[in-house]
């Protein structure tokens, strides 16, 4: 870990307004995981986010919108997310939306093939567009054409534009995890 978490005492006064709002946000969208210390200081990407509060807050608020604009389904972002974490590695995205994706009920062989980077075989059509989609677009380069219009086929405009913003989101959560080394709590 190349930043030290912070003690919520130790925080500046923006900061604090950064740890209230994400916290409160936290509590509500992500609870499936480990994502704070015994003594209230933030992991994962929140650490890093508050560490830097103006670029921190507009990530923070951009996660925000895309959790409450969301018109994918569950299954569906969980599986663009897993397959960008995968294709970063990033631990501490995969440790965390693997428990999302395990609380939501998603089987574990889907997980274990999501996480090795690899299509598992039950995929449903929307899922199935889902995983080819964010594939495509997490290893760089244009978005083939045919990929993008099966997205606004299956999705809608909307949905389509979701996942492209969704696999643009967890790649720069993956990044931020990956260049500070963030670390994965202990699992039970």
């Amino acid at each position: 870990m190349r930043l030290p978490l912070i003690h919520p005492a130790e925080l500046t006064p923006e900061q604090k307004s950064l740890y209230d709002s994400m916290r409160q946000g936290i509590a509500s969208n992500f609870n499936a995981f480990q994502v704070e210390r015994e003594d209230g200081a933030l992991m994962g990407p929140w650490n890093p986010w508050l560490h830097s509060p103006g670029i921190g807050k507009a990530i923070w608020d951009l996660t925000l919108a895309m959790t409450a604009n969301a018109v994918l389904p569950d299954n569906v972002r969980q599986i663009a997310i897993l397959v960008v974490g995968a294709r970063y590695n990033a631990a501490y995205e995969l440790y965390a939306h693997v428990a999302v994706a395990e609380k939501e009920g998603m089987s574990a062989e889907r997980v274990a093939a999501l996480v090795a980077g690899l299509k598992p075989t039950d995929l449903s059509k929307a899922e199935n567009a889902a995983f080819d989609f964010s594939y495509a677009l997490a290893r760089g380069g244009v978005l083939p054409e045919p990929l993008y219009r099966l997205a606004v086929d299956t999705f809608g405009q909307q949905g389509a534009s979701e996942l492209i913003y969704l696999v643009g989101l967890y790649a720069l959560v993956s990044t931020t995890l990956n260049g500070f080394n963030v670390p994965v709590p202990e699992r039970e």
